[in-house]
C-alpha cells in the first residue's frame, strides 16, 4: 500500500536527517506486562526523548528542510505542549526564531518548559483550534513559517521514525498500538507499517472525550463524552486532512476508550515498568486492557509517546487507582466524645496495617449522637481483603462503624 502525500523513502530520509540529534529510544519486551495482557508486549519509550516526547522526531525534521529564506523569517507553531517544546527546543538548536501558541488550558509545567527552550509563548484559545487559528493570523502578520503539529509531510515523515526504529530492531512485530490526536504518530506509523509489513494490523487509540479521528474515518459513532481528559496530548476535535486520509486507508481499527481506562494504564505502566507517561503516552496500554480481543496472543509494539504529565494530575491518578483497586477506602466511625477515643480509634487501624491518608473530625454530623462525634477516615490498605478484618476489630472496639463512598 502507498500514500500519495508519503512514503517509506520520506521516513527514511528523515531518519538520516535527525541522526545524532534525536534519540533512538529503547524498544524493550515487558515480561510482566506480557503476562498481564494476555499478548507479547514490546514498548518504544518516547517519553526519553530530551523533551519527553516523540514530537521533536516530525519538529526537526521540518526545520531542517527549510530553506534559509524560511529560517530567516522563523516559525511559528500551535500546540497543547509536546510539539511546542520539540519546536522551541531544535529551532534554538538550529539558530531559529520561534513562536508558539498554546491553549490557555495548557498545564504549566509544559508552558514553562517551552519558554525555558528559548520561545515566545502566546496563550490563547480554550483549546487546539483556537490556538490554530490564532497561529495561522500570527503567522500572515509576522511572516512566520507554519510548523503544523502533524497535518504536514515532513512532520509526519519524522514521527514514523519512531516506528522504522520498532521494526528494524523487532521485525517479527505484528500489531502496533498508537495514540491518535491529530494523527501525525499513527500516519507515519502506518506509512512505515504497510511499507514493511503489509499484514500488520494497527490499532490507533483515543479517548472517549476526543474521539476526532474514530469519527472523521466513521469507525465510530459515538458522540463525543462529555469532560476533560487526561490525556490532553491528544486531545484534538479535528484531526488533519493528510493524516485522516492515511488512516482511512491503511489503519485496522481506532479503539475508543475510557478515561478511567488511561488512568489506569498510567498507574500500570509506573508501577511495573516504572516509567512515567502522561495519558496520550499511556494510551496504547489502555487500549489492551479495555480491548483485549484486538491484541490476545499477537506480538505488540506499544509507543509511549510521551512523559510530561502534571503533577498535580499523576497525584489524582495514583489516588484514584488506589481506589479502584480497593487499596483506599473511606471508613466513618462514630466514637464516644471523650479525651482518648481517636486515639484508641487509630491505633487500632494502625495494628491492622492501615496508613490513614486523610482524617476529618466532625463533632457537628447530623447523624451522630448527642454524646458521640463522627469521624471519616481515608486508610490506605496493603491488600483490599484486610478491609473487613480490620471493621471487624473496630466493632469489637465498640465503634461503630462502616465502609463510606468516596
Amino acid at each position: 500500500m502507498t500514500f500519495p502525500e508519503i512514503g517509506l523513502g520520506d521516513v527514511e530520509a528523515a531518519a538520516a536527517r535527525i541522526a545524532g540529534a534525536v534519540a533512538v529510544t529503547p524498544f524493550v519486551h515487558s515480561e510482566t506486562l506480557s503476562q498481564k495482557l494476555g499478548a507479547e508486549v514490546w514498548l518504544k519509550f518516547e517519553n526519553l526523548q530530551f523533551t519527553a516526547s516523540f514530537k521533536e522526531r516530525g519538529a526537526l525534521n521540518k526545520l531542517l528542510s527549510l530553506s534559509e529564506a524560511e529560517k530567516a523569517r522563523g516559525v511559528i507553531a500551535a500546540s497543547a505542549g509536546n510539539h511546542a517544546q520539540g519546536v522551541a527546543y531544535h529551532a534554538r538548536r538550529t539558530g531559529v526564531s520561534a513562536t508558539i501558541v498554546m491553549p490557555t488550558t495548557t498545564p504549566n509545567l509544559k508552558v514553562e518548559r517551552v519558554r525555558e527552550h528559548g520561545a515566545a509563548v502566546v496563550l490563547h484559545g480554550a483549546g487546539f483550534a483556537e490556538a490554530a487559528a490564532e497561529m495561522a493570523r500570527l503567522a500572515r502578520e509576522e511572516g512566520r513559517t507554519i510548523v503544523h503539529p502533524f497535518d504536514d509531510p515532513a512532520i509526519i515523515a519524522g514521527q514514523g521514525t519512531a516506528t522504522l526504529e520498532m521494526l528494524r530492531a523487532q521485525p517479527a512485530l505484528d500489531t502496533l498500538a498508537v495514540p491518535i490526536g491529530g494523527g501525525g504518530l499513527i500516519a507515519g506509523a502506518t506509512v512505515v507499517a504497510r511499507a514493511l509489513r503489509p499484514d500488520m494490523r494497527i490499532v490507533g487509540v483515543q479517548s472517549e472525550i476526543f474521539p476526532g479521528m474514530a469519527r472523521a474515518v466513521g469507525c465510530y459513532t459515538g458522540e463525543p463524552a462529555p469532560g476533560s481528559s487526561v490525556a490532553e496530548g491528544i486531545a484534538v476535535v479535528d484531526p488533519g486532512q493528510i493524516t485522516r486520509a492515511i488512516v482511512r486507508d491503511g489503519v485496522d481499527e481506532i479503539a475508543v476508550v475510557s478515561e478511567d481506562a488511561i488512568e489506569e494504564a498510567i498507574a500500570l505502566l509506573l508501577g511495573i515498568e516504572k516509567t512515567l507517561c502522561e495519558g496520550a503516552g499511556a494510551a496504547g496500554i489502555a487500549a489492551m486492557l479495555a480491548r483485549p480481543e484486538l491484541f490476545a496472543g499477537r506480538r505488540v509494539g506499544v509507543i509511549l509517546s510521551g512523559g510530561n504529565i502534571d503533577t498535580r494530575v499523576l497525584v489524582a491518578v495514583l489516588q484514584r487507582h488506589l481506589t479502584r483497586a480497593g487499596r483506599m477506602v473511606r471508613i466513618r466511625a462514630e466514637l464516644p466524645d471523650h479525651p482518648g477515643a481517636l486515639a484508641r480509634l487509630t491505633a487500632v487501624v494502625a495494628a491492622e496495617g492501615g496508613n490513614i491518608y486523610e482524617l476529618r473530625h466532625e463533632r457537628l454530623a447530623a447523624a451522630s449522637r448527642a454524646k458521640e462525634s463522627s469521624v471519616s477516615l481515608d486508610v490506605e490498605l496493603r491488600d483490599p481483603s484486610d478491609l473487613p478484618r480490620l471493621l471487624d476489630k473496630l466493632a469489637a472496639e465498640q465503634f461503630r462503624v462502616r465502609r463510606d463512598e468516596f
